[in-house]
């Protein structure tokens, strides 16, 4: 039988296979009567006619034209299964999966699985630990069928049931994979505030500036790409795309669209191929090498057109390879057809056996050797499975499984007709058979995403972060055993390591980096190393290979672990060989390629090497593998992908819309399985490092060190090449032969330029132009210190005298060139004058000349004596740019190199006999030296170190080469010869500097700078007498005046100054006095930077004026914080505000001694203020005037800083002419002062006996006059002052207790200086012992000190939570508080003794707290679910409640003891109120005060804190008005007590001798109680109660008896009389609509939820304040603004964040307007009846049901607790939840 029209099918077919489909296309399209192969690995379309599908036979060479296909039959010993396959018999139920479909495991009988084995629904048993771990162990996911893992707090769950960080959520990223976690975001989230280092994207995330237009989308939105046109153009080599991004410039036209826009294609000729590139017919450039390879790298074939057939292309093991090339299936072999088109799969090309017709499978068999089928009348034999057809069509041949890549996922045995599948150790082989299982934990993704490090379970897509807040990670790895992460930050250029749960980071290498574990992709970041650009590496310590990717050479190399052995593994068809990995289970190593964007895999040898994904790969980065996949990062798709590692295929994005995903790595440790250690335990017996080989190892040493032996290496380098890289120092050793620079690990270098060495000390000096330093280190890095840091604008050059110990440098900035010993000390300036842009310098001991370079405007080479004498230039022709100078000691030359001239020449030292040493190929020579017989210099442009002979400048040589930015080069060595001078006996007789000289002099003393030289010659005066001393913010300089140049010098004080603003001279005693307003703190110190110390350390705020009274030993300031002028003795004692009324801004100050006069300027008013030294006649000099800065006067001069330009000038004081620039580049110039210490100074009136003065003496025009400190008055003798006020306030503000004088008008405020302060709250004051008792919430102790604040000691100290109130019993001396943390109300003796529980049953955050001696009462407030103010006994006993009712957060609570009222202010209802001491008559007696904390009374007038207006205010307490501010702008403001004879009066029964009782005694109305301490201390305890009658013991109980009598029944009536009205009031008035009346009341903790109020629409602030327990580690506060809704807390400096409060004013038209409708919590009208009358009850429920009439008020609200914030005195807190109002 034969095909009809077989020659014309096979011509299509031939024209089909002719023009495979186009690579990108995923769908192929045959014609009719043809079948589609599938599309292969290339993209390729294959063409076969239809007859050959499902026809047995492998035709499309992939076998799928067979797959699906039903088999006519299989053999009555084997097993048909539904996908047509025939497999033995016996394998079916065996549970595995031989049919591949699983039809022969269909139907089985149930398997009975083992107790630590899981069932699967299949009937397959697996491990139990299999069960939900995420892979798809059963086949049929039934072991995957889990419940979702619960989120944890501090998690957000995806609508997918996924789990990530909560603060991930509404972040701008997609971080689920369904995107829901940017889902209902609100819209007013504040956006991130960027630092200057960034670049804020649209949607607010803030990312480096270096990634703004660099052509990559690292905002996620392109927002960093947009508008790049004004940006920094790409760097040469480098072709700039349309969008902003910077590709290779060979790239450009090369046919493949590298931009993201595709501009690089655009406008192209067709001659931009290079030499060794093949144009294709598209126009593309591709390699000429690849030319007629066999692959279409052109994709149009056109590279591989007209080629000679160099060999046979492969068909697949089952097909015949015809003579034309094509591949048919096996079995079309001999068929009489001719299915190859020319006949060479028949007779006579080959052996066939002539067909007799007659053949039958019922006659042997057909001749078959297995299996006969008669297939359209002819025999056709086939074989069982695992066999294959043979040639002659008759005999079977065992089939081998195991070449079949992916048959078994790791190893194989194939046997006769099978096979069978094993794994390698710590892998399991799965129920399928074939497939390995990695044993141990869930396989975890770790990546690096620039910006962070996460990890993502790849079968679950479970999303968590590892490490935040990173620069820009890129390269990353792990140590399982030890559990680190690392990593590489390409911005830090560090090396970093953390655990891996995310702590202890650390760094690891911070030195001698440059974008580690960057790829040659990041334009920015190309890390050439001489020899390779290293872009992928993965080591395999089990055979000890380490193998790397080279994007320079474009090849894949390894070698052994000690370097040797090193050998290419690939070099073609590579262009960008990224990510490597190593596969050790299958012993492959797979990796990407960016370029071709291409998977590949090979054998660890190179052999074998395949593509495995060739499509769908836009930008493959980094690659990892774990068992049978393949995970990559992709930059262009921002994506996590898998797919199967054999094929390729079953390809799935794992994450994707991240924000730069980076390296990936597999987080198993079957990924770091065990190896050899073949360096042992004791590092092989090696000194340093131990590097493993193929069989052993070798000792290795640190780069340049030489190996003394096989084991050790030597200890120090002998000498070495010294060179600066502006980043870095590196050195090149000459002790060995490799020439390797190596970095040498220094901090903070940014720009080094100069450098120089001292072998004597190991020392090696270099300066920073960037940090404008000068420092040094030992050649080893260790060591290292900045020698000279100020005063430096452009250290340039750099020079050591070895022999004196001396450090010389230019400056180009200032002009100059300084000396001072190696160690920056006695610095002194010798040249000043003539400069023009000094440069290198070098100096030579031995003649005792120093030569420099002069590059200005007349360039110059100059020599000088190193003392600067004897100057004279040697050199000033053909000179451009003088760089370099060296000496050549021995042949007495002096070197030069010239970067203009382009040329290296040297002079005799007096610059005669000029030669031109190297005079061609010197692009720009910077550094130079001398060693030996060569000279050595640094090239900028040719980016390299040379070396040439030093007498003839042949025999140049290159040491290394590709370096950028090459400085400065110096040979250390060893060999320096000893020279003899003067100056090493005694320094020559000099008191300070001795400077070597040419001979005869040899030597000179000199002195340091603004110092002069005596007359003598060698002794310098002990200081500057003339000068200028000014502040810098940062320091504080002084310009001497006493010599012919400005210089200036830094007051070297041993203390960080943060803001130094103003400063003052005492030319006495030669200290100059500081403010700093950040420290807030007023110092001095001496001239010489000792005697250092803060004389004023409270009270300040901003001080930006100080004046020294070095007559009257005074010192004045200005405070614009608290708009005053103070003064006080110059060790800041004897304190006193002088003025503080009618300022706004004093600023300026200054001081007219003679006539006793003090001037100001107030910046606000722009008016100039005088006043009398004492503070009187005050008048206002000139308004208004212009605001300069610093200012002042010497001798005939004007002085002033300019903060514009930078500088400090001056004038002539009488004209204002011949303006002089004094000193220039002084950033943060503040306040400045001129001193003439030789001047005398003026008569001191107050000089003999302070006048005669108690405590301050201050002149006036006429006279002068005694003063006191603030708030003390001056007695009638007006010369002695009381020893304190007698009434004042006392009042916490968190970190300070202060006080405030009753006594006079100025109502300033003192701060006692009570150490160690960190969140005071309540206040108490004993006027017995005059002690200071407080709580301070951060320690959770009560303490005490005296009113100087000496004498601190912690009275109770454990068992406190959170103590709110605090009271004195001044006459039982007893101590009680409130713990709102325990609800409890305890008592003790005042020593902390006897302490005591007095109450703690039906407490709820009880607050403040009083006593009442006299009557025996105790009162205190609660906050709680029912607010109320109670009262008891002073043994709390008799506890009654006053009030209950309306009341919202009842805070201060004071006691009038003359009226016998009680006062309190509410923070909710925003009032002061007072009642009796019953409850009774109750009254408002302000309504509208802002946020009251605390309040005491004094007189007639009732003080309060307040929160949001920051005050303490007052008003009359009888009438409520005359409301007044005593102190404003007081952060932090807290309780307040009065301190007055008047106010701790009266006794009681324990007044004497403690009433008799051993340990408590507490007053009642008529009696007193002993009381025993909860915790017995040893000593007896007596409990007796006793009353306080004396008369006849009968008498008086007979009198009791009489009057106990009368009062039950008077009660008793009273109660039914009470009855009765309560139920006629109920019948009358209730409303069954009205509801009960509820507060929200706050208790101080930190709190960020919201409560809503649901009643009363309010502003969405309702702006109560909290207090927070966290301080930072100096115990400062943060100023955070949290928005809470209704009754938590704001803390905020804003005023205008209180805008909402009179939005909520302004409804409350009476006392209860504003919180009837508000319900949250379960209190009814009804129990206030206690302290109402009838009246009043009915007046009150019309106001209340008035109030309500329009508003749907809610009915009962969940429990109260819920809504009450928190004050943050502790760190936790039960979280508490939403209270709906």
């Amino acid at each position: 039988w034969r095909r009809p029209q077989m020659t014309d099918l096979l011509k299509i077919l031939f024209i089909l296979c002719s023009f495979p489909g186009v690579t990108s296309s995923t769908e192929c399209s045959c014609g009719r009567n043809h079948f589609t192969c599938a599309v292969s690995a290339f993209g390729e379309c294959t063409c076969i006619p239809a007859q050959w599908q499902c026809d047995g036979d492998n035709d499309c060479g992939d076998h799928s034209d067979e797959d699906g296909c039903m088999l006519p039959t299989c053999s009555p010993l084997d097993f048909h299964c539904d996908n047509g396959k025939c497999i033995r018999r016996s394998w079916v139920c065996d549970g595995d999966n031989d049919c591949e479909d699983d039809s022969d495991e269909q139907d089985c009988p149930p398997r009975e699985c083992e107790e630590d084995e899981f069932s699967c629904q299949n009937g397959y048993c697996i491990r139990s630990l299999w069960h939900c771990d995420g892979d798809n162990d059963c086949g049929d996911n039934s072991d995957e069928q889990c419940d979702m893992r619960k989120c944890s707090e501090k998690e957000f769950r995806c609508s997918d049931g996924s789990c990530i960080a909560e603060h991930w959520f509404c972040d701008g990223d997609t971080d689920c994979k369904d995107g829901s976690d940017e889902e209902n975001c609100p819209s007013d989230v504040p956006a991130a505030t960027c630092s200057l280092e960034e670049f804020q994207c649209a949607y607010g995330r803030c990312i480096l500036d270096i990634y703004h237009c660099d052509g990559d989308d690292d905002c996620g939105d392109w927002s960093d790409e947009s508008d790049c046109s004004s940006h920094q153009p790409c760097r040469s080599g480098e072709f700039m795309c349309n969008s902003g991004l910077c590709i290779n410039a060979g790239w450009r036209c090369d046919g493949d669209f590298d931009c993201d826009d595709q501009s690089d294609e655009r406008n192209c000729t067709t001659s931009m191929c290079t030499a060794d590139q093949f144009r294709c017919k598209s126009g593309r450039c591709v390699r000429l090498s690849w030319r007629c390879d066999g692959e279409d790298d052109c994709s149009d074939n056109s590279d591989e057109e007209n080629c000679e057939n160099t060999g046979t292309p492969q068909c697949a093991p089952d097909q015949f390879l015809c003579g034309n090339g094509r591949c048919i299936g096996q079995r079309k072999l001999c068929n009489g057809a001719n299915d190859c088109g020319d006949g060479s799969d028949e007779s006579p090309h080959q052996n066939c056996r002539p067909r007799t017709g007659e053949e039958n499978c019922n006659v042997n068999n057909g001749g078959c050797a297995q299996k006969c089928q008669m297939v359209r009348g002819m025999v056709q034999c086939t074989c069982h499975t695992g066999y294959r057809l043979l040639e002659d069509g008759r005999s079977c041949q065992d089939v081998n499984e195991c070449a079949e890549e992916g048959y078994c996922s790791q190893g194989c045995t194939n046997s006769e007709g099978g096979f069978q599948c094993w794994c390698e150790q710590g892998y399991e082989l799965r129920p399928d058979k074939r497939s390995c299982k990695a044993l141990g934990p869930e396989p975890v993704l770790l990546f690096a995403n620039r910006i962070d490090i996460r990890q993502v379970l790849p079968h679950r897509s479970e999303y968590t972060l590892l490490l935040n807040n990173l620069e820009n990670a890129i390269a990353l790895d792990f140590h399982h055993s030890k559990e680190l992460v690392f990593w590489s930050d390409v911005t830090l250029d560090r090396i970093m390591r953390a655990n891996l749960n995310g702590s202890n980071v650390e760094e690891v290498v911070s030195t001698g980096l440059e974008s580690p574990g960057a790829s040659p992709q990041e334009k920015a970041k190309w890390v050439p190393n001489r020899r390779i650009e290293l872009s992928g590496l993965a080591i395999d310590w089990i055979h000890d290979k380490l193998y790397w990717t080279d994007s320079g050479t474009s090849r894949i190399e390894y070698s052994n672990m000690d370097g040797s052995n090193r050998r290419i593994i690939a070099d073609t068809h590579l262009f960008w060989p990224n990510g490597l990995t190593i596969d050790y289970a299958g012993h492959r190593m797979y990796w990407v390629d960016a370029k071709h964007h291409v998977i590949e895999r090979a054998d660890l040898d190179g052999r074998n090497r395949k593509a495995v994904i060739s499509q769908g790969l836009p930008h493959p980065f980094a690659i990892t593998v774990f068992e049978d996949s393949l995970y990559w990062t992709d930059w262009h798709t921002k994506s996590i992908n898998s797919a199967n590692k054999f094929t390729g295929k079953n390809q799935e994005i794992i994450r994707n819309k991240l924000h730069f995903p980076m390296d990936i790595h597999t987080l198993h440790p079957q990924r770091q399985p065990a190896g050899r250690n073949r360096c042992g335990a004791n590092n092989g017996g090696c000194t340093h490092l131990c590097l493993p080989s193929s069989k052993d190892y070798t000792c290795a040493c640190p780069t340049g060190f030489r190996k003394t032996s096989s084991h050790a290496c030597a200890q120090s380098l002998d000498k070495f090449l010294l060179f600066a890289r502006r980043m870095d120092i590196r050195r090149i050793s000459f002790d060995t032969d490799d020439l390797s620079d190596d970095v040498i690990p220094l901090a903070d270098v940014r720009s080094a330029v100069a450098l120089d060495w001292d072998s004597k000390d190991d020392y090696v000096y270099w300066t920073d132009v960037s940090t404008d330093s000068i420092s040094r280190a030992k050649w080893d890095g260790s060591s290292q210190e900045v020698v000279v840091d100020t005063s430096l604008e452009s250290p340039a050059g750099l020079a050591i005298d070895w022999v004196t110990n001396k450090l010389y440098w230019t400056d180009a900035g200032t002009d100059r060139i300084e000396v001072s010993n190696t160690d920056g000390t006695m610095r002194t300036v010798l040249i000043w004058e003539n400069l023009d842009r000094p440069r290198d310098i070098v100096v030579d001991p031995v003649g005792g000349f120093m030569y420099w370079t002069d590059w200005g405007a007349s360039p110059k080479i100059e020599r000088a004596g190193m003392d600067a004498s004897n100057r004279l230039v040697i050199i000033s022709s053909n000179l451009t740019w003088p760089n370099g100078l060296a000496i050549d000691y021995e042949s007495k030359r002096l070197y030069w190199a010239d970067a203009g001239m382009k040329t290296i020449e040297y002079a005799s030292l007096d610059g005669s006999n000029r030669k031109v040493l190297i005079g061609s190929n010197l692009p720009h020579p910077f550094g130079l030296t001398l060693y030996g017989e060569r000279i050595y210099w640094t090239d900028w442009q040719a980016k390299s170190i040379q070396s040439a002979d030093r007498r003839t400048g042949q025999a140049r040589e290159t040491l290394q080469d590709n370096l950028e930015n090459l400085m400065d080069i110096h040979v250390f060595h060893r060999h320096r010869p000893p020279v003899h001078t003067a100056c090493e006996v005694g320094n020559g007789g000099c008191s300070h500097l001795c400077l070597l000289a040419p001979l005869p002099k040899g030597y000179s003393c000199t002195c340091p700078t603004g110092i002069n030289l005596q007359s003598d010659g060698k002794t310098c005066s002990p200081g500057m007498t003339s000068f200028l001393i000014f502040a810098r913010r940062t320091d504080i300089r002084m310009v001497s005046l006493d010599i012919p140049y400005f210089a200036d010098v830094v007051v070297s004080v041993n203390v960080t100054m943060k803001n130094t603003i103003a400063i003052g001279v005492d030319p006495r005693e030669g200290k100059v006095y500081w403010s700093d307003s950040t420290l807030r703190k007023i110092s001095r110190a001496a001239l010489d930077g000792s005697q250092f110390e803060d004389i004023i350390t409270t009270g300040l705020l901003t001080t930006d004026g100080l004046a020294v009274d070095a007559v009257g030993r005074k010192i004045y300031w200005t405070d614009t914080g608290t708009n005053r002028i103070e003064v006080g003795n110059l060790d800041g004692s004897m304190r006193k505000v002088l003025v503080w009324q009618n300022l706004d801004s004093p600023r300026a100050i200054a001081l007219y001694h003679e006539m006793g006069s003090l001037l100001w300027a107030d910046a606000h008013t722009e008016s100039k203020g005088n006043i009398n030294l004492n503070g009187a006649n005050r008048h206002t000099l000139l308004s208004p005037v212009q605001h300069p800065y610093g200012l002042t006067l010497l001798d005939s001069y004007i002085y002033w800083t300019d903060w514009q330009t930078r500088s400090i000038h001056r004038a002539d004081k009488d004209t204002g002419a011949n303006v002089i620039l004094v000193r220039a580049n002084l950033p943060g110039l503040m306040d400045i002062q001129a001193v003439d210490r030789a001047r005398p100074l003026g008569f001191n009136k107050c000089g003999v006996r302070n006048g005669g003065c108690s405590h301050l003496c201050l002149p006036h025009p006429t006279g002068f006059s005694c003063a006191c400190p603030t708030g003390i008055q001056l007695k009638r003798d007006e010369q002695t002052c009381d020893s304190s006020p007698e009434t004042y306030l006392l009042f916490s503000s968190r970190a300070s207790i202060r006080r405030i004088s009753l006594d006079t008008s100025d109502h300033t405020d003192v701060h006692i200086p009570v150490p160690e302060l960190n969140n005071v709250i309540s206040l108490d004051y004993d006027s017995v012992d005059g002690k200071i008792y407080y709580t301070d919430v951060f320690l959770d102790v009560i303490r005490r000190s005296d009113l100087n604040g000496s004498n601190m000691e912690t009275v109770i100290g454990q068992g406190l939570k959170t103590t709110d109130g605090l009271a004195v019993d001044w006459v039982a001396r007893n101590l009680y508080w409130t713990d709102t943390g325990r609800n409890t109300i305890e008592v003790a003796r005042l020593d902390g003794s006897s302490r005591k529980v007095l109450i703690n049953n039906s407490l709820d955050e009880p607050r403040a707290i009083a006593v009442f001696p006299k009557k025996g009462y105790l009162f205190w407030t609660d906050w709680g679910h029912i607010a109320k103010i109670e009262r008891a006994n002073l043994d709390g006993s008799e506890r009654k409640i006053l009030i209950n009712t309306d009341l919202g957060w009842p805070n201060g609570l004071t006691l009038d003891y003359d009226t016998r009222r009680i006062y309190w202010v509410d923070a909710h209802l925003d009032r002061i109120e007072s009642c009796d001491l019953n409850g009774k008559l109750r009254q408002v007696l302000v309504s509208q005060v802002s946020h009251p904390f605390a309040l005491t009374q004094q007189d007639r007038w009732i003080y309060w804190t307040d929160w949001q207006t920051k005050s303490i205010q007052r008003v009359d307490k009888y009438s409520g008005r005359n409301k007044e501010t005593v102190l404003a702008n007081v952060e932090g403001l807290m309780d307040i007590i009065v301190v007055s004879p008047q106010r701790q009066t009266g006794s009681n029964a324990c007044g004497v001798n403690n009433g008799g009782c051993t340990h408590l005694c507490f007053a009642r109305a008529s009696d007193f109680v002993c009381a025993c301490p909860d915790e017995p201390d040893g000593r007896p305890c007596s409990t007796s109660e006793f009353t306080e009658c004396h008369g006849d013991s009968r008498e008086g109980l007979h009198v009791s008896y009489i009057i106990g009598g009368l009062l039950s029944i008077l009660f008793i009536l009273l109660l039914i009389a009470a009855l009765i009205i309560y139920r006629h009031n109920k019948s009358k008035f209730t409303d069954p609509g009205l509801g009960n009346l509820t507060y929200s009341n706050p208790s101080y903790r930190t709190s960020t939820q919201e409560v809503k109020i649901e009643a009363i629409p309010k502003p969405t602030m309702y702006n109560q304040l909290c207090y927070k327990k966290e301080t930072g580690p100096d115990h400062s506060y943060t100023k955070e603004k949290i928005k809470i809704v209704e009754g938590i807390c704001l803390l905020s400096s804003d005023d205008s964040e209180w805008d909402d409060l009179k939005q909520i004013r302004s409804s409350r038209g009476g006392i209860l307007r504003d919180h009837v409708c508000m319900k949250t919590d379960t209190v009814s009208i009804q129990a206030s009846s206690g302290s109402l009358d009838d009246t009043e009850t009915e007046q009150l429920l019309q106001e209340e049901q008035s109030e309500c009439s329009s508003v749907n008020t809610a009915a009962a609200t969940p429990e109260r607790r819920g809504s009450l914030p928190d004050t943050g005195w502790k760190h936790q807190r039960k979280p508490s939840t939403e209270s709906e109002v």
